[in-house]
């Protein structure tokens, strides 16, 4: 990846020609798809995925003194050029690795490389956000670009500051759902028999989850109705609304998944209350799902996107059909107890039909594997079949093969609990405002030498 400092004519030359004017007069340019050279790097194989993220998105080099050297102070333009390029080097080094879920580096260093890549993108966007305020026209003056991921087209670029702030978010996002999956990787206990997670590692993500979905719910709610239209058009299907608000649902669905977990182990949670989260854990997957049906994930990054989704749509399934059957296996009629045969029998079919959706998807480029498993589907993994089995054969014995319902009955609805965090946009940093109050003196004291 190239660094800012030191662009010279030749890189720029060389830069312009990799990528093609789709909307010359709106600053909106996107690399051909036959150009994709070294830029986009991807791994073969990412490791133990218990979160999926859909790669990282990496900023490529912006000179601001060839576009902003003439219309702001020295101080300005050196802060965002150090700020950004801080970021693209970070990004450009760790982004092709930073998905591989290496325990062992994960467990020596305790996910810092995140947590700086984090820190740099949240001292950024305060300087960043100068170029927007009050309808700032400088916000069209610079061109960012940055190195997609699920699109087929390898980069996009755009002469609108919005634009930035919307890849800023996202990347956001992206880092702390690469967080949630290493503090979820069960570690090897210390007798070296089975793995475990801690109860402060579950807790810690769940507030991950909606960190990152705090993010993305910004970025639709308050950051895309900044683009005009024809910017919102051309944007990569990593920032479509769809995928951003599929990638909101998909953070707070597994949050849900971890309550769920948290409640089977704990003595006082109730049937009623593990129902009721694994049937809004079922309400997440299926928006997520909705959102993302029809965009164009096609390539490796995106395809494997959809069949993550898919699989944790059917696996939530299978948890509420497993509850609700149970519920209703607590009534007192032939009906109840039919209606609660066919849901136990629902759920084993939902449990076959998500291995083979899990295995789909691990299978589709990039390679991962499951994790051991741990909380919810460890412990539902082993009580379906069983549970489905025997109550099938209490029933019949029971009451007449025909009577038992073969329809699985629907699942309660319930409004959905776990709701993203409240982020908001930073206020704009106040070197700013030593910018404004400067312009304000050089403009005067051109007004009295004019006037003079």
């Amino acid at each position: 990846m190239n660094r800012c400092k030191g662009r010279n004519s030749s890189f720029l030359k060389k830069e312009r020609q990799k990528i093609n004017f789709i909307s010359q007069d709106m600053g909106c340019l996107v690399s051909k798809p036959a150009d994709s050279g070294g830029n986009r790097r991807r791994p073969g194989n990412i490791g133990e995925v218990y979160v999926y993220v859909p790669g990282l998105r990496i900023p490529k080099p912006v000179d601001f003194s060839l576009t902003l050297g003439d219309h702001l102070s020295k101080n300005i333009v050196e802060r965002l050029s150090a700020l950004r390029t801080r970021i693209v080097v970070m990004a450009g080094q760790e982004g092709p690795t930073i998905t591989r879920t290496r325990r062992k580096t994960a467990t020596q260093h305790g996910g810092s490389t995140l947590a700086d890549l984090q820190q740099a993108l949240e001292d950024y966007l305060p300087v960043l956000l100068g170029l927007v305020k009050d309808g700032n026209q400088l916000q069209h003056k610079v061109q960012f670009a940055w190195i997609n991921q699920e699109d087929d087209l390898e980069e996009t670029a755009m002469s609108n500051a919005w634009y930035e702030v919307l890849s800023v978010l996202h990347l956001m996002a992206m880092l702390s759902l690469s967080q949630a999956n290493l503090l979820l990787l069960p570690r090897t206990s210390a007798d070296g028999y089975q793995p475990k997670l801690s109860e402060e590692s579950r807790r810690a993500s769940i507030d991950i989850f909606v960190k990152a979905a705090g993010y993305l719910d910004c970025a639709v709610r308050h950051v895309l109705p900044q683009l005009p239209a024809e910017f919102r058009r051309n944007l990569p299907v990593d920032l479509a609304e769809g995928v951003l608000r599929a990638l909101c649902l998909q953070a707070l669905g597994q949050g849900v998944d971890i309550q769920l977990g948290m409640a089977i182990d704990s003595t006082k949670a109730t049937l009623a209350v593990k129902r009721r989260l694994a049937c809004e854990m079922v309400k997440y997957w299926q928006q997520a799902q909705d959102n993302i049906m029809n965009l164009p994930l096609s390539n490796g990054w995106g395809e494997k996107h959809r069949l993550f989704v898919k699989w944790k749509y059917i696996e939530a399934k299978a948890a509420a059909y497993y509850y609700h059957g149970l519920i209703l296996d607590e009534g007192n009629t032939e009906k109840s107890h039919g209606m609660a045969v066919a849901a136990l029998q629902a759920a084993d079919e939902y449990l076959k039909e998500s291995k083979k959706a899990c295995e789909a998807f691990n299978s589709a480029t990039p390679l991962s594997r499951n994790p051991p498993l741990f909380g919810t589907m460890k412990y539902l993994s082993e009580k379906i079949p069983k549970d489905a089995s025997s109550k099938v054969r209490i029933n019949r014995d029971l009451y007449s093969f025909e009577k038992i319902v073969e329809t699985a009955p629907t699942l309660p609805d319930f409004a959905l609990a776990l709701k993203p965090d409240e982020f908001q946009l930073p206020g704009v940093d106040p070197s700013w405002n030593e910018e404004n109050i400067n312009r304000g003196q050089v403009g005067s004291k051109q007004l009295k030498s004019d006037q003079r």
